[in-house]
C-alpha cells in the first residue's frame, strides 16, 4: 500500500460517515424547513444548503452538542433568514409597484409594459405544450381546475401538477418583472 492510499482512507470513511448522516436525518429536517418556510423546493434547498456549510467547512466532525439538535437549530435559522429575506424583498416589490403606480401612463412606462408582454410570450413559450395550455385554460380563459381536467380528459391533480410546474417556469422567467406585474394587477383590479 502507498502513502496515497493511506491519505485516503481517512476522507472515504469520512464520506461515508456524512454520507449516513445526511441519509438519517435529511427527511426530517426537509419537513420541519418545510413547516417553517411552507414551500417544499425552498426547504429542499435550506437543508441541502446546511448539509453543504456542514461538508465545505468540516465542522460536522466537531460538534460538541447532539448532531441532530444542532441541524435543527441551524435549519431553523437558515428559514428564518430565508424569510426574512423574502419579507425585505417584498416591501421592496411593493415600493417599486406603489412608484411606479403614477408613472404607468408616460412613454417609459408604456415600453416597460410591451416589454413585459413580449417577455411574458417568451416565457409562455418555455412551458410543455400540456403545460402551456392548462395555464392558459386556468389563467386566461378562466376555467376552475375541476373543468380543465374535464375538458381535457385528465385528473384534477394532472391539472394542479401542470400548473404548479407551469408558475415554479414563470416565476423563474419573469422575476424581474414582478414590480411591473402588482402593477399592472393592482390598476386591473382598481378599474
Amino acid at each position: 500500500m502507498d502513502k496515497n492510499d493511506v491519505a485516503a482512507e481517512p476522507y472515504d470513511k469520512n464520506e461515508d460517515l456524512f454520507e449516513q448522516l445526511f441519509t438519517k436525518h435529511f427527511r426530517e429536517l426537509h419537513a420541519y424547513a418545510f413547516s417553517v418556510v411552507k414551500d417544499w423546493d425552498i426547504a429542499e434547498e435550506l437543508v441541502q444548503g446546511q448539509f453543504l456549510k456542514l461538508w465545505e467547512k468540516n465542522e460536522w466532525r466537531h460538534i460538541q452538542t447532539s448532531i441532530k439538535s444542532y441541524l435543527y437549530k441551524s435549519v431553523y435559522h437558515d428559514s428564518l433568514n430565508y424569510l426574512r429575506r423574502q419579507k425585505v424583498q417584498i416591501k421592496y416589490q411593493s415600493s417599486i409597484a406603489y412608484s411606479m403606480k403614477n408613472h404607468i401612463d408616460d412613454t417609459a412606462g408604456k415600453l416597460k409594459l410591451s416589454e413585459l408582454e413580449q417577455h411574458l410570450q417568451l416565457a409562455l413559450n418555455k412551458l410543455p405544450e400540456k403545460c402551456r395550455a392548462i395555464f392558459h385554460l386556468s389563467r386566461f380563459e378562466e376555467l376552475k381546475y375541476q373543468e380543465i381536467a374535464s375538458q381535457l380528459n385528465i385528473s384534477i391533480k394532472t391539472v394542479e401538477t401542470h400548473m404548479g410546474k407551469a408558475l415554479r417556469i414563470l416565476r423563474k422567467e419573469m422575476k424581474e418583472f414582478l414590480p411591473l406585474m402588482v402593477l399592472m394587477l393592482y390598476n386591473l383590479f382598481r378599474s
